[in-house]
């Protein structure tokens, strides 16, 4: 009786994509941290293919109340499962209901979609790009769905200015940090340098790193509602052993090697997505003291691109309103003696790492929000004897 009725025949869905043989595809995370390859598109390109649909059976009907393809960005929380939030949707229905007694193909294309967002997978928070194929009937409708990646390209204008910063502890160290530019694309060399002013303390190592911090939930600032997450994305020693007054370290990371994302913040009001340099310093009594310093990172485009009917599109030329925009003053400080160091105006202070760095506490609620990351201070360290 089922199988008269068309409940017992079942079908196979199968989403071929147009161009598959010439566009490219990239890697993108998944939930439990594999990679998975799909399609690149890029905001603004026409999504079209086929969607073939086999009988499991040959020669039995399939009911259905109709067969729909939806194009969707959904942002998922991992702590919120239950809801999805979707800030695109678009539907085309492919066949009005009735009964499919063969295999049968539908072409489908939605023309020049906006993609606003690029595709991440993070520790709390998933921003995914998927086509869903519907085949509705009454018991249990038949569903596939087929991920694309979307990458988001920028190009910043020529002014880009290099973060110059004076850092120290009050009559015991003194740095000025430099790095070239404040902006930097996924590919880019971070050139910069470290000049010590003044050195009372018996520092043991220097080291630098990038960190990523991951900010999910109301109003993407740090609440009762909200998860941040810190990950250390490399890590350099670059001095191994004491540095005297004058003396000038140089640094220089190459990002290509890294997994890294565009700089992204509020992102549909659900997550943000933030790069730091962090310098960290450890005395001989393995006290540790650290600065942190915003940057912000883009995907850079290289190629002008086909969109739709043959026509090319360039990379936007404006900065994307989710991306930060990392506006730093440059500031030109030249001390020449100790005295001039000790009461030299403008000096930020370098502070005491308790934990880790990229520890979170309640006393660091506003810590999304400004560029200068810090932990508390516990005390000065101790002067050098002459």
């Amino acid at each position: 009786m089922q199988s008269l009725f068309g409940f017992g025949q079942s079908a196979d869905i199968d989403v071929v994509l147009d161009g598959v043989e010439s566009r490219k595809s990239a890697d993108i995370k998944t939930e439990e941290g594999k990679k998975e390859r799909h399609l690149l598109y890029y905001d603004g390109e026409t999504v079209s293919g086929k969607v073939n649909v086999a009988l499991k059976k040959p020669g039995s009907k399939l009911e259905h109340q109709g067969i729909k393809i939806e194009f969707i960005g959904q942002i998922d929380l991992f702590y919120d499962r239950g809801n999805h939030h979707e800030f695109t949707s678009l539907v085309k229905d492919l066949a009005r209901p009735g009964e499919l007694m063969q295999n049968t193909a539908y072409s489908f294309e939605f023309q020049n979609v906006e993609k606003p967002f690029e595709s991440y997978t993070g520790s709390n928070v998933r921003l995914r790009y998927f086509l869903r194929v519907t085949i509705v009937r009454r018991i249990s409708d038949i569903v596939k769905e087929v991920d694309i990646v979307v990458h988001t390209l920028s190009s910043y204008p020529d002014a880009n200015n290099s973060i110059k910063m004076e850092v120290g502890i009050e009559d015991c160290l003194h740095i000025e940090f430099e790095y070239n530019k404040s902006k930097y694309h996924l590919k880019d060399v971070i050139v910069g340098k470290i000049y010590f002013l003044l050195v009372r303390i018996k520092i043991k190592h220097m080291e630098i790193a990038i960190i990523k911090r991951e900010t999910t939930g109301s109003g993407v600032s740090i609440g009762p509602n909200s998860y941040l997450e810190n990950e250390t994305i490399a890590k350099y020693e670059i001095m191994d052993g004491a540095p005297v007054k004058g003396e000038s370290i140089p640094i220089r990371v190459f990002l290509a090697g890294y997994d890294l994302t565009p700089t992204m913040r509020d992102i549909n009001k659900k997550f943000s997505v933030r790069y730091y340099l962090n310098l960290v310093l450890m005395d001989d009594e393995d006290r540790r003291y650290f600065k942190q310093q915003e940057i912000t990172l883009w995907r850079k485009g290289e190629k002008a691109r086909k969109v739709g009917s043959g026509m090319a599109q360039s990379p936007t030329m404006n900065m994307p309103t989710h991306l930060v925009s990392g506006d730093h003053s440059r500031r030109e400080v030249n001390v020449e003696s100790d005295a001039d160091v000790v009461n030299a105006p403008g000096v930020e202070s370098m502070r005491r790492e308790v934990d880790s760095p990229t520890g979170v506490n309640n006393s660091e609620a506003t810590v999304d929000t400004s560029p200068i990351v810090q932990s508390p201070l516990e005390g000065n360290p101790p002067l050098m004897s002459d």
